[in-house]
């Protein structure tokens, strides 16, 4: 059975096309590589383009999807498998359970939002899987700099930087998640 790549990204069809290309290019190397995709099962956006291309390249696609947006329309029926949820708790709660590594592509608030949760889970010690941010454009440098303050500030711990990759290209991200191996990680650094 193929690990499978949770990816959070923006569903806007709005963006500069480059980072629709390195989304797609992404998904090509995820699905080369072995990896199927679990996704927020829409045909939209940057996590439209990344899904399709694991699937164009013969991997498979798991959508999650909470109601409301399930009942807009806007759901694919490319997926293996699309899970409709009560709610965006509940879909990540799901997504979370059925993926092994976590891909942040360029996104907006539900992105952002998704992402910390997923690094607090491995902080805490509920997961220890690979969380990655692609950096596309240079799209996380701020956020990058803000946990850096984060540390500085002793609002987290040095070893804060553990928890996640950001990767510049698709390749590091790809790299990243098949030479991952999962480190002890100490839950005693939560606060410090």
């Amino acid at each position: 059975m193929n690990k499978r790549v949770c990816v959070f990204a923006s569903s806007s069809n709005y963006l500069e096309k480059s980072y629709y290309e390195i989304a797609r290019e992404l998904g090509k190397l995820l699905a080369m590589n072995g990896f199927d995709v679990v996704y927020g099962g829409s045909s939209l956006g940057l996590m439209w383009a990344c899904a399709s291309a694991v699937k164009e390249n013969g991997g498979k696609i798991f959508g999650v999807m909470p109601e409301k947006l399930y009942n807009m329309g806007v759901s694919t029926d490319n997926c293996v498998e699309l899970t409709v949820t009560k709610g965006m708790r509940e879909r990540k709660a799901k997504m979370d359970e059925i993926s092994d590594a976590v891909v942040a592509l360029a996104g907006g608030f539900g992105t952002l939002e998704e992402l910390a949760e997923m690094i607090v889970q491995k902080q805490l010690g509920y997961n220890n899987k690979p969380i990655v941010l692609l950096n596309t454009n240079g799209f996380y440098d701020k956020l990058n700099e803000f946990f850096e303050v984060m540390i500085r500030e002793n609002f987290a711990h040095t070893k804060s930087r553990e928890l996640y990759y950001i990767a510049q290209t698709p390749q590091q991200a790809a790299d990243y998640l098949i030479n991952y191996v999962p480190k002890k990680l100490e839950t005693a650094f939560i606060s410090t």
